[in-house]
């Protein structure tokens, strides 16, 4: 559905894209990830023929960007991380009027309009100005927007930059509904855990080069160096488990720490390179008359993986 090859954009000796190469498959939702600067709007500007690489090739659903511009247009939504609305226009209005752009006339064109505000949940607004409308309300107008013509790709640029926890909550749930509708989607954000929560797929930007291109899953085991296992017996008797558990030929290191809470504090085991498996951990305890209150493997989240593959460099 989209794929590019040594997409290039330069500015002067800037380079905003390095030779990008990455491919989504019908159905796909990418998370697009990266740092202020490191190229995600520049992209989804390409790709959605709104301006020319410096060199390299682009394709969406087999249309070039050079010469199918109109093609792609035609099944493409774009929705920039900040648009213009008309002042004076009601939200109705305000669809009609980019519906009669894509050439949906007479009574398809109200049916349509209809569509996608119940789709977006903004029915009850349609005869509301869309000045009055709030940022996460006016974010799902413009996302109806891109949707009127039935696109089957979606360029979403930061959707939902600058909304609160529960317009976040409502505007996953809108992704979510579209790639249930099998579209595909490339969508960039800063607030990854929730781009973890509907990607199949992540690319990872960093001063135009694309350093990680996969599953969250590949991603995680990229950037997990050790497997870290969080203990916690009965009865205080943490220290004498640290002193079994460290004697183990798969272990690296034990720690003990305190917690306010848990009177007993809890253990912190770092297994060593190459060890995944810590089933051990229990046989021991049990065996020697422990009582297992807990036995947790460290989570790493898509914050993590992102630190940990970025150096914090911006273009």
């Amino acid at each position: 559905m989209i794929e590019t090859r040594d997409l290039t954009k330069m500015y002067g000796d800037l380079y905003a894209l390095d030779r990008l190469t990455l491919k989504l498959e019908r159905g796909d939702v990418y998370g697009f990830i990266g740092p202020n600067g490191a190229g995600k709007t520049t992209t989804m500007r390409i790709l959605a023929t709104l301006l020319n690489p410096t060199w390299g090739e682009a394709t969406v659903c087999g249309y070039s960007i050079y010469n199918g511009a109109k093609d792609i247009r035609r099944i493409m939504g774009y929705m920039p991380d900040f648009f213009g609305v008309y002042d004076d226009m009601k939200v109705i209005e305000y669809l009609e009027f980019f519906a009669a752009a894509y050439r949906i006339k007479g009574a398809e064109r109200r049916k349509k309009c209809d569509q996608v505000l119940e789709l977006v949940d903004l029915g009850y607004k349609r005869d509301a100005l869309v000045t009055s409308l709030s940022r996460g309300m006016t974010q799902r107008l413009g996302l109806a927007r891109v949707l009127l013509h039935e696109p089957q790709v979606l360029l979403l640029d930061e959707p939902a930059s600058g909304l609160d926890p529960r317009a976040r909550i409502e505007m996953r749930g809108l992704l979510k509904e579209l790639r249930n509708m099998g579209k595909t989607i490339l969508v960039s954000s800063h607030i990854l855990p929730e781009l973890a929560d509907i990607c199949n797929k992540i690319g990872i930007i960093e001063r135009g080069k694309l350093l990680f291109d996969g599953d969250v899953e590949s991603a995680i085991r990229q950037v997990r160096q050790r497997h870290v296992l969080t203990v916690i017996v009965g009865e205080n008797r943490n220290p004498e488990a640290k002193s079994l558990i460290e004697q183990h030929s798969s272990v690296d290191t034990v720690e003990h720490k305190e917690q306010e809470k848990e009177q007993d504090g809890f253990l912190v085991v770092t297994l060593r390179d190459g060890i995944t498996d810590a089933t051990f951990i229990p046989e021991v305890l049990v065996r020697n008359g422990f009582r297992l209150k807990m036995l947790k493997e460290e989570e790493i989240d898509l914050e993590d993986v992102f630190m940990g593959i970025t150096k914090g460099i911006t273009n």
